[in-house]
């Protein structure tokens, strides 16, 4: 049996525990590109503090009023904006970590290495070489999770749909990642819908207050200036929502497309890396299992019984060396 390589591969190793960002930060670390909510919404809370604090020392003017001078929504409309752009930078850190894997070499180095049953043990041990922890990578740990099955179950021919099957809950876990930023995504439009709502609302009961009050023309359009305020409202929080929206959703877009096609790679590799080198003979046991045993004169039986077919000769078709039985055959 071939030796396995025992090339030192600690400058290469990826340590999870150092290189996660959310670990770096003294929080617990998500699996794979996943982020936890608590981080990003503490930094975004301070951020937007910052951030309308600082409006509030520069004074008034068409920009800051459109933050400061709109009601309740425009800081919620901030908030959730800057803790989706936190989890996205967040998942494209860890997207980079994760690329990492893609340049481990997980299989032994020499070429002629052929994966069976008897060397699974081999390539589980060096998952553990190259990595601190195998299950925070999606690659790594989809290898782990083939090799494993396929050593318990003693078929390395059944690698591929293993591998296949976690590649299918890989995509799902991406897919389930997402779903906070796209329940903010939705929340912020709302959130200006609200905000036009509460301004219509506030220019509409300030110009029937206008009406009540004076008849005079020149005082009545004095007094409408104030109501136009109300429709400021109305529609500057549309626009910041949906000018936040549109970016917080393109974003998502592009991070989503680089994630998917991390997938792809990971799909790649272990094509190239994995299952090109399982071992023949492991995959022609499996087309021995099923395929007809031949006889000591090389015919092979057409039924399960192992008897040769019978020919049936018809009535008047009998040649002169054949002998007809007249009566019944009795088996004793």
């Amino acid at each position: 049996m071939n030796k396995v390589d025992a090339s030192p591969v600690s400058n290469d190793r990826l340590v999870w525990m150092r290189r996660d960002i959310e670990r770096r930060f003294g929080f617990a670390g998500a699996r794979y590109t996943r982020v936890g909510s608590v981080l990003p919404a503490l930094i975004a809370a301070a951020i937007t503090v910052a951030l309308f604090g600082s409006f509030v020392a520069i004074g008034s003017n068409p920009i800051v009023d459109m933050f400061i001078r709109r009601g309740w929504t425009p800081p919620v409309i901030v908030f959730f904006s800057v803790w989706s752009m936190l989890i996205l930078w967040f998942k494209r850190a860890k997207l980079k970590l994760q690329q990492k894997a893609l340049r481990l070499r997980v299989m032994p180095d020499q070429i002629d290495f052929v994966l069976s049953v008897d060397r699974v043990s081999e390539v589980l041990h060096r998952l553990y070489e190259v990595c601190d922890d195998p299950k925070r990578f999606v690659l790594l740990h989809r290898i782990e999770v083939g090799l494993s099955n396929a050593r318990n179950l003693s078929r390395v021919v059944d690698l591929g749909e293993i591998l296949r099957t976690q590649s299918e809950h890989d995509e799902s876990v991406m897919e389930t990642s997402f779903n906070l930023i796209r329940g903010l995504v939705w929340a912020i439009p709302i959130l200006g819908f609200i905000g036009t709502v509460s301004g219509l609302s506030i220019a509409i009961g300030g110009f029937g207050r206008v009406l009540s009050q004076t008849e005079d023309p020149s005082k009545l359009i004095g007094a409408l200036q104030g109501v136009t305020g109300g429709l400021a409202t109305a529609f500057e929080t549309t626009l910041l929502a949906l000018m936040a929206a549109l970016l917080v959703q393109m974003t998502m877009t592009f991070q989503k497309k680089q994630e998917e096609e991390f997938l792809d790679e990971c799909t790649e590799y272990c094509q190239r890396e994995v299952l090109s080198r399982i071992a023949h003979s492991d995959a022609s046991d499996v087309t021995s299992e099923t395929k007809p045993q031949s006889d000591a004169t090389g015919s092979i039986p057409d039924d399960e019984t192992g008897f040769a077919p019978v020919e049936v000769i018809q009535e008047g078709e009998a040649d002169a060396d054949a002998v007809v039985i007249d009566g019944p055959i009795v088996l004793e």
